[in-house]
């Protein structure tokens, strides 16, 4: 069979089995997908910064919501009459953000963010960056030649990005100032950026993947991920969410849309409560999540340990 006007040359559907099948209309074989495991995780939290410490803080029954601070919205760009204003005008003060210093535990800026090869890094992205070291450290995977290079890759996604370097720039614009804007404004902002940088830190050269499902986002990039293993594009993924969205404009965005709890400015550990019949909105994070995915027959042969066996259903 064949179809007019154009698309004479296209074969039908069953001409299209035929070509494939070994009979008329046989199904094309079954191929089983790889078991896929997790050997390695690494985690930036309002808890603290590693698996250990969340952990530790997490059994303890330690709660890593806060009241914020007009420092935690990020807009010493301003004058400190919009901050305060802009602070006032905010219906829900609290937030879970991730511990910042040189202290055990804490998100060492200096060492993911301010030094001079991560000027195009933003903090979403130094997130990422820090949960991989632990992760991969925890897998105990650096692959190091060009096949293990070419096996590895990344899903590592994000639901808003650097909110903050577009409120500066914008900024800057209203007050004529293009010619000071980062060069790097573009490379800080783009979600894809987070997944690009371990990738060239680590000079991973499989799939490279950047999925943007806002609070869905580290679930799908650990699925798609996972898939990639068990249909043989890849054997090892780093995967995983980040977000940095404790700012001014991602607040007020989330304050106006009335998504974020404002009876509990004055218990925040209280706030976070999703199946509560009394809930009324949810309390904004900032955090990231990697995991390590490998293709089982790998893990046996080099000896790591599995944290988890990820099961899938086929579509």
């Amino acid at each position: 069979m064949t179809r007019g006007n154009g698309l004479r040359h296209i074969p039908s559907r069953l001409q299209f089995r035929r070509s494939y099948s070994s009979g008329a209309l046989d199904p094309p074989p079954f191929i089983h997908p790889r078991r896929v495991v997790v050997t390695g995780i690494g985690m930036v939290t309002p808890l603290g910064c590693g698996v250990k410490t969340t952990w530790k803080r997490l059994i303890e029954g330690e709660c890593g919501v806060r009241v914020i601070t007009i420092d935690d919205l990020k807009m010493n760009g301003f004058d400190r009459e919009v901050q305060l204003s802009a602070f006032d005008h905010l219906t829900s003060k609290v937030a879970g953000t991730v511990p910042c210093g040189t202290n055990p535990g804490e998100f060492h800026d200096d060492l993911w963010l301010n030094s001079k090869e991560h000027r195009s890094v933003s903090r979403f992205i130094g997130y990422a960056l820090c949960a991989t070291d632990e992760a991969l450290k925890d897998s105990n995977w650096i692959p190091s030649t060009m096949e293990e290079k070419e096996r590895t890759g990344v899903s590592i996604g994000a639901g808003i990005g650097s909110i903050t370097d577009i409120m500066d720039a914008s900024k800057m614009i209203c007050e004529k100032k293009l010619r000071r804007i980062s060069p790097y404004f573009i490379p800080r902002i783009l979600i894809n950026m987070a997944s690009g940088h371990v990738s060239m830190t680590y000079g991973f050269q499989g799939p490279n993947h950047a999925a943007v499902t806002a609070c869905a986002t580290g679930a799908h990039s650990i699925g798609d991920a996972a898939r990639m293993i068990q249909f043989g594009d890849v054997d090892v993924m780093v995967a995983g969410g980040t977000e940095s969205s404790i700012d001014a404009l991602s607040m007020a965005g989330f304050c106006r849309l009335r998504a974020l709890t404002t009876k509990y400015n004055t218990a925040p550990q209280e706030a976070s409560r999703p199946f509560d019949c009394d809930r009324d909105g949810f309390v904004n994070w900032s955090m990231q999540k990697n995991v390590v995915l490998r293709y089982m027959l790998s893990f046996v042969v080099m000896e790591a340990q599995v944290m988890h066996i990820i099961l899938l259903n086929h579509i």
